[in-house]
């Protein structure tokens, strides 16, 4: 056992020599290759040290040869610009000597030039001194001659002067008036298509709608029919739009025309009454509708020929003549007023002795012309022309027809007739929603207007306040002041007062001489 320990121990330190000897041995070779490596760095750092001076010198030589370059560059461009600035200052004190020069010249010009118009200056007021001598004397000359002083000539050329531009104004103002009233044609078509688009409704609601009031609101559905077959049939055949709205128990009837209007309500009125409401039955009821108002306006044609005394009227024109009673014009109904104004031109033919007969048919017909002017293109004078003609009237009626707007100028005494009859019929008070009271104050102010003017004589109103008829004094007011006194008065009017339509403004200057032969 001992023995084996010594051996351990011999065998341990001879490990531990054998391992210190290796790790020595490893040491040792290790310095040497570390030696040897750090002998390569050395020689590389060598290398590399030398190569980067090698490189700087190269770098260094590059860069001061470009240094001289650029200075060289550098002063060929500071030569090159030294020259153009100096032939550049050459120019100008070029320039600025010829300047110089031309100012020298120009200063020797002018110095001539003020001493000629010195010249002309001292000349000139040589024969200014000459002229107010000259002109003094003519002057003195002129009043002898004139027997006028000079401020008394210039007061008489001064009213002379403006007594001419009164005339020139006034005539001017005559072409501009003309000018005017054109574009105050045109602008009023534009002006009364704006009020007519703005202002329609309401009027239309009263003289274009008919109201068919209903048992129910139920019987609305019956009338529109299965899918509005009944309301198409029944607007195809009358020609009438019918506006079913919100309101209760009340169906809306709308057209232009009067008759195709009454034609259906009445064909609706008798659709309700009867409860059968289908296609078959509604023409059915439209015919019949149809027939009774072409009865009635047939019984209205004659009773207005029986009520007038006018017999002998084309059956035809009596139809139209009866259609009148479904229209309306300013508020009034047209067939009353043809009648009124019948019955009105009559007492006026009596009076002056004129044909009593033809005068009441003129008066009957005058109208004749809007009983179809929805249907027929132009105004009702124009329609009511061709419709006597076409039912061969006497040439006086048309005539009378033609005039009783003013259209043509009346050549007979039945023409006047019913012109003085129209106008008496349509603004007689009261005949469209005036009062007396109103009318006759309103003619009293337009009169009062008138005579406010210097120079006016006398004014009348007539035309029921349409015109207004002022006579002048002739002494005081010219013929070219006649222009400018009619212009005045119309502004003041429109100023002042409230009216409808318009006023025509009539000035009348008339000189008299009297004389007595004894």
């Amino acid at each position: 056992m001992p023995g084996n320990t010594g051996f351990y121990i011999v065998s341990a330190i001879l490990i531990f020599v054998a391992c210190a000897g290796g790790f020595f041995a490893g040491f040792l070779y290790r310095k040497k290759i570390a030696e040897k490596e750090i002998g390569s760095a050395e020689d590389e750092a060598t290398r590399i040290l030398n190569d980067a001076i090698k490189s700087a010198e190269t770098k260094k030589r590059e860069a001061v040869v470009e240094a001289r370059e650029e200075v060289f560059k550098v002063r060929a461009e500071a030569d090159r610009e030294l020259k153009e600035r100096r032939s550049d200052v050459q120019k100008q004190e070029r320039r600025i000597q010829q300047k110089e020069e031309q100012l020298d010249r120009k200063h020797e010009n002018i110095e001539k030039k003020e001493e000629k118009l010195n010249q002309k200056l001292k000349k000139a007021d040589d024969s200014l001194e000459e002229i107010e001598g000259l002109k003094q004397s003519q002057m003195e000359a002129l009043e002898r001659i004139s027997g006028f002083t000079a401020e008394e000539a210039k007061s008489f050329l001064i009213s002379t002067v403006e007594e001419e531009a009164r005339h020139d104004a006034a005539l001017r103002l005559k072409e501009l008036d003309q000018q005017l009233k054109e574009e105050a044609d045109r602008r009023a078509r534009e002006v009364i298509a704006l009020a007519i688009q703005r202002c329609a409704a309401d009027h239309a609601s009263e003289v274009t709608v008919s109201v068919v009031p209903l048992p129910n609101d139920e019987m609305k559905g019956r009338i529109i029919g299965r899918e509005g077959r009944n309301i198409r049939a029944l607007e195809n055949l009358t020609g009438v739009d019918l506006i079913i709205d919100d309101t209760p128990e009340a169906i809306t009837l709308s057209s232009f025309d009067p008759v195709r209007r009454e034609a259906a309500r009445i064909a609706l009125e008798k659709l309700i009454a009867d409860g059968r409401i289908h296609p078959a039955r509604i023409e059915e009821m439209v015919e019949k509708a149809k027939a009774e108002v072409e009865t009635t306006i047939k019984q209205e044609g004659e009773r207005a020929m029986f009520e007038t005394g006018v017999h002998g009227l084309n059956p035809e024109l009596v139809k139209i003549l009866g259609r009148m009673r479904y229209r309306t014009s300013y508020g009034q109904n047209v067939l009353n007023h043809s009648i009124e104004v019948a019955h009105i031109a009559g007492l006026l033919a009596a009076e002056l002795g004129a044909d009593v007969t033809l005068a009441k048919r003129a008066g009957l017909l005058h109208d004749i012309g809007k009983a179809i002017d929805h249907e027929v293109e132009g105004s009702h004078v124009a329609i009511g022309v061709d419709l006597a003609k076409k039912y061969r009237e006497s040439p006086e009626v048309i005539h009378a027809i033609e005039a009783h707007h003013g259209d043509v100028e009346a050549r007979t005494v039945v023409a006047c007739l019913v012109q003085a009859a129209d106008a008496i019929s349509a603004a007689r008070p009261g005949a469209r929603r005036e009062n007396l009271e109103a009318y006759i104050k309103r003619l009293e102010k337009l009169e009062e207007v008138a005579e406010s003017f210097e120079g006016v004589e006398k004014s009348f109103a007539i035309q029921a306040g349409r015109e207004i008829r002022i006579m002048v004094k002739p002494e005081i007011v010219k013929d070219d002041e006649m222009i400018l006194l009619a212009r005045d008065l119309a502004k003041k009017i429109e100023s002042e007062m409230s009216y409808p339509g318009q006023i025509k403004v009539h000035v009348v200057r008339e000189s008299r001489a009297i004389d007595y032969a004894k």
